[in-house]
């Protein structure tokens, strides 16, 4: 598979109390092919959202790259990024689309505000779009003179989905784009973003905490712990026969209709280690691993090869 997006040692550090440092995402690799989707999972406070901020080119990196292409977009700060030609390459989803619109745009207006800037369609040709996207996500022209309060919550979906897809984007990030909508609905959007991906040839990066969902849609995850990458590889595999107690922990506790399967959930005990200046030999999830030995205390593991397209941070995987 063609490579589209390649992020090298991407790390985001952020000052707090002083000289003390977060670590929000430390040290990230990994790559998205063409016409690929990449789910990205992890408990809340992970760093999953600090990635997609620094992806999307809403922070800038302490260090490391993202290349996109033959571009490097970590090399382009943040507060500049809105007016480069290379901003349209990379749009957004957001989670909640009701606060990601601007209450006093219309529909109409939200979707042409990304053509305006980034493509100077105006007049018959911007109305023209508008239109097709609309028609695009199923979002009927009627509603496009409405504004977000007077819309449903999927219909607010639709309309920022078509306002990220409208200047035709090589990356699509979904940051947890249906979590809050209702169940019914939540089916019908992914289908409709399975059907754009297939009919625009984008790659996404799904970021969701429905692990269900992930397991259906993406091609490839990542699991994230406290900043870093713990484990990666084809979705199948994965969640088939998962190497990091982590990511074995969190597949476990996906809700089962059935009692006869709950059985072999794998409680994880004690607490989480901070993310504030951590030992670099200390492994992060040792005190919560039901497997750690001295080792993970000593010596911090690499993310390394267990297999074709396989990854995991795991002494013992």
């Amino acid at each position: 598979m063609t490579g589209l997006l390649e992020i090298s040692q991407l790390a985001k550090r952020f000052e707090v109390g002083g000289k003390r440092l977060l670590y929000a995402v430390d040290e990230v690799t990994f790559t998205i092919g063409k016409g690929e989707t990449v789910g990205l999972v992890g408990e809340s406070g992970c760093g999953k959202s600090t990635l997609v901020r620094l992806i999307n080119r809403l922070l800038d990196p302490t260090s490391g790259s993202i290349r996109l292409g033959d571009t490097d977009l970590a090399a382009i700060r943040a507060s500049g990024f809105a007016g480069n030609t290379n901003r349209r390459r990379v749009q957004m989803v957001f989670q909640d689309a009701g606060d990601s619109l601007n209450p006093r745009f219309t529909a109409f207006h939200a979707i042409a505000d990304p053509l305006r800037r980034l493509k100077s369609l105006s007049g018959v040709a911007l109305t023209a779009r508008v239109e097709a996207l609309a028609d695009m996500t199923g979002l009927p022209r009627t509603l496009l003179t409405r504004f977000p309060h007077q819309l449903s919550g999927g219909q607010k979906a639709r309309v920022g989905i078509a306002r990220a897809i409208a200047v035709e984007p090589e990356l699509l990030i979904l940051d947890e784009p249906t979590a809050a909508l209702d169940v019914s609905v939540q089916v019908v959007i992914l289908q409709l973003l399975q059907t754009l991906k297939r009919e625009l040839g984008m790659s996404y990066l799904f970021v969701s905490h429905d692990l269900n969902v992930v397991r259906l849609l993406c091609d490839r995850v990542l699991v994230m712990y406290l900043g870093k990458i713990v484990e990666a590889g084809p979705a199948s595999e994965v969640f088939a026969d998962a190497k990091h107690p982590y990511t074995r922990a969190l597949i476990s506790a996906i809700p089962q209709a059935d009692p006869d399967k709950r059985v072999g959930r794998l409680r994880l005990g004690g607490e989480p280690r901070s993310p504030i200046d951590p030992d670099p030999k200390v492994c992060r999830f040792y005190g919560r691993c039901p497997t750690g030995e001295p080792r993970c205390a000593e010596q911090m593991p690499a993310l390394r090869d267990v297999g074709p397209d396989r990854q995991v941070a795991c002494h013992f995987a």
